[in-house]
């Protein structure tokens, strides 16, 4: 096992990875209470990892890495789950899923360099989570606002956002 890879922040990604399957199963089955206490397990978890990993000095490529891969499966899982229950568009987990390749095959990270990122790519990584956490804490708080159709409509927002990210890095590899 590779030591970098052992660090407290990718402890907190792999509780995050653990989450996802539970959490799209939680809101799949429509155990609001359960899915929303998962969902913000793993926001809590995405909050501290950056900090964490730069407090204790175990920054790494691998661990932006590891962070990011586990965002984007955590993303893809849970809004596929939502797609099913018609509260996000059925194409949006298959972008995020695109989107992530895309940004990891761009910036090398798999031959261990830094994730290039882009300021429309890291707003729509939040609002993926934002878009999930919305319909998952309503329902678990037993809200009527907003309602599914203003959160599908959300959802085809990031869709078109999704498209343009992805664009604009395809644009900037292609760039002598």
């Amino acid at each position: 096992m590779r030591p970098d890879l052992l660090t407290a922040a990718n402890a907190l990604s792999a509780v995050r990875l653990l989450t996802a399957p539970a959490c799209a199963w939680a809101a799949f089955t429509l155990h609001w209470p359960l899915a929303a206490g998962l969902f913000w397990l793993a926001v809590v978890t995405d909050l501290l990892d950056g900090p964490v990993a730069r407090r204790r000095g175990e920054v790494s490529a691998l661990g932006g890495l590891v962070d990011h891969a586990t965002d984007a499966l955590f993303c893809t899982v849970v809004l596929a789950s939502l797609a099913a229950l018609d509260l996000a568009p059925a194409i949006l987990p298959v972008l995020v899923a695109a989107a992530f390749l895309q940004y990891t095959l761009d910036s090398k990270a798999l031959a261990g360099k830094a994730l290039r990122t882009s300021r429309i790519g890291r707003y729509n990584g939040i609002a993926y989570f934002v878009l999930a956490g919305i319909p998952i804490t309503r329902n678990a708080l037993g809200w009527e606002w907003p309602p599914d159709g203003l959160v599908l409509g959300l959802g085809w927002v990031l869709v078109a956002t999704t498209l343009v990210s992805m664009a604009d890095r395809l644009r900037a590899v292609l760039q002598p």
